[in-house]
């Protein structure tokens, strides 16, 4: 019986021709299993026509569709899923703090109508093995792939491993994907597998004749500020504009519907309206200690040791640490409108009360703390993310201070559908601090950057051991701003010892493939990007 409705389908398809029955709503382009739902008018017209010119056929088709839709109807209880991810962002949000000016109204009252975790942290702080992390809940010590290359799928350990949205799909969930969810174009292959229905990739969109700032790296990303462009024409307006396409078109339940936005990640351009937001003379330079780096090991220096993100000595010379800092603050309350129209468009929807939605960045950035600009660190800078949670089965206005990971969302979003647990997960679930965000938690967050460099931040400390072995330490209720190192205080012996015994049992070395970005450290020698650094090589840009 269900070739009967695969005759129908086939000679609609042919006859539809490049209309085609798979074509995706809106922009998109649909995947395996694709419903009439999906299919163009042409093709929708062509199936029905071809099942009234066929009256068995059409008695064959509607008993195969009966059967199917008893055995393959999703369950309509399962809440749907809104996953919102940001590239980039650190924890210079509204209800988080990390910036007096940050202006992110519909982030922050998302958090009002759910929980906000206030000690979040990503597993690693770069983009690939981060959003890697994310989406199959195992850690970059584990899978090896700590470089912006490789992707997952072409390693022979981890090219079957079952992600976030695969795992949803084969429980009933229809899956949409737009923007920045993995890594670069990884995932949005026609070859690949993750996703049900695929919207339009992630952008900058309108640029500058030229680079707006002479940085010391050519790099055209690494640039920011202001030139006459609209919002409209934005890579994130675009990735925006397709979620809200589907939240209107009413997609079928339960769906997961993951968006990813671009900025703030380089280059920072925004319109004038969200710069004039953030007036010169009022910027508010973050936190900066002049010889902060005097206690942190040399090694510290290794994790970044030449990038095409600028020192803060560069955007003092310049003049441009406040465009800089302008900048992001502007390209964050940018994305925060964008997050805010997929939010007003799920209420409108009818859906936001069956919808989990959940917000979240793949790391943080400095903007001259540490005196660098980028990321790639171990610090709180670049490790606290926001992460928030909201919908059916959440407390509102809740926050939690207990350390969690990215890689919690994973078994967090499973357990809230509903659906069976899934082996071989590193995350833990966060639904019990969904539900009283005072319930304790018996492990730390961890962030690992580059073979056997680790970061493990608990409710008061944060502890950073390097390849070499040398250490840093740091009491975050007296010294939020991780100045001073204790590491060498014999006084810190016992949490020292403590926090050691949550470091990773066990390190994979980089992944085959690994580039960009990449340390090593073997037999007393550190190689960044295949150049061995010499024990008293100054460093760079200082």
């Amino acid at each position: 019986m269900v070739s009967a409705l695969r005759t129908a389908a086939v000679e609609a398809d042919r006859m539809a021709g490049s209309q085609g029955m798979l074509s995706a709503v809106t922009k998109g382009r649909a995947r395996k299993g694709t419903a009439i739902s999906g299919w163009s008018d042409v093709a929708r017209s062509i199936y029905t026509g071809t099942l009234m010119r066929h009256p068995l056929l059409a008695a064959l088709a509607a008993a195969a569709l009966s059967c199917s839709t008893a055995s393959e109807r999703p369950n309509p209880a399962r809440p749907n899923v809104l996953f919102i991810a940001i590239d980039d962002q650190n924890d210079w949000i509204g209800a988080l703090g990390g910036h007096p000016q940050a202006r992110t109204p519909h982030i922050d009252g998302l958090a009002r109508r759910g929980t906000l975790f206030t000690n979040a942290h990503a597993q690693s702080p770069l983009c690939n093995p981060s959003r890697t992390s994310v989406m199959t809940s195992l850690r970059p010590s584990t899978t090896g792939v700590y470089g912006l290359s490789p992707w997952f799928r072409d390693l022979e350990e981890w090219k079957d491993v079952v992600s976030l949205p695969q795992y949803l799909a084969r429980h009933g969930y229809r899956t949409y994907s737009t923007g920045k969810i993995y890594h670069g174009g990884y995932g949005r292959q026609e070859e690949d597998d993750e996703f049900q229905v695929i919207g339009p990739p992630a952008g900058v969109g309108s640029k500058p004749d030229e680079k707006l700032v002479d940085t010391p790296s050519p790099h055209p990303l690494m640039d920011w500020g202001t030139f006459p462009h609209r919002d409209e024409d934005k890579g994130d307006w675009i990735v925006a504009d397709w979620a809200v396409e589907q939240l209107r078109a009413l997609p079928e339940e339960p769906f997961f519907l993951s968006v990813g936005f671009f900025l703030p990640h380089v280059p920072l351009y925004v319109t004038q309206k969200w710069y004039d937001m953030y007036p010169e003379e009022s910027i508010v330079l973050p936190p900066m200690l002049r010889d902060d780096r005097a206690d942190t090991p040399r090694f510290s220096w290794y994790l970044n040791w030449t990038l095409p993100e600028p020192r803060l000595r560069f955007l003092e010379e310049a003049g441009e640490w406040k465009n800089i800092v302008r900048s992001y603050l502007a390209a964050t309350s940018f994305v925060d409108s964008q997050v805010g129209r997929v939010l007003d468009a799920l209420g409108a929807s009818g859906r936001a009360d069956d919808t989990i939605v959940v917000l979240w960045s793949d790391h943080g950035y400095h903007l001259g703390e540490k005196l660098i600009s980028g990321k790639n660190t171990l610090w709180d800078r670049s490790t606290r993310v926001p992460l928030v949670f909201a919908g059916p089965g959440i407390a509102s206005g809740a926050q939690c201070r207990r350390p969690v990971e990215l890689l919690d969302i994973y078994p967090t979003l499973v357990e809230l559908a509903g659906l069976p647990a899934r082996d071989g997960l590193e995350g833990q679930s966060l639904v019990p601090q969904l539900q009283d965000a005072d319930t304790p938690r018996d492990r730390p967050a961890i962030t690992t950057h580059n073979h056997d460099n680790h970061g493990v931040r608990s409710e008061d400390w944060r502890y950073i051991r390097y390849a070499d072995g040398s250490e840093e330490l740091y009491d975050m209720r007296q010294d939020p701003n991780e100045w001073h190192n204790l590491a060498g205080d014999p006084g810190m012996a016992g949490v020292l010892e403590t926090h050691r015994g949550w470091l990773p049992p066990s390190s994979a070395t980089p992944a085959p493939g690994s580039k960009h970005r990449i340390l090593t450290y073997e037999g007393g020698v550190a190689t960044w990007e295949d150049q061995e650094i010499g024990p008293n090589e100054p460093v760079p840009e200082l």
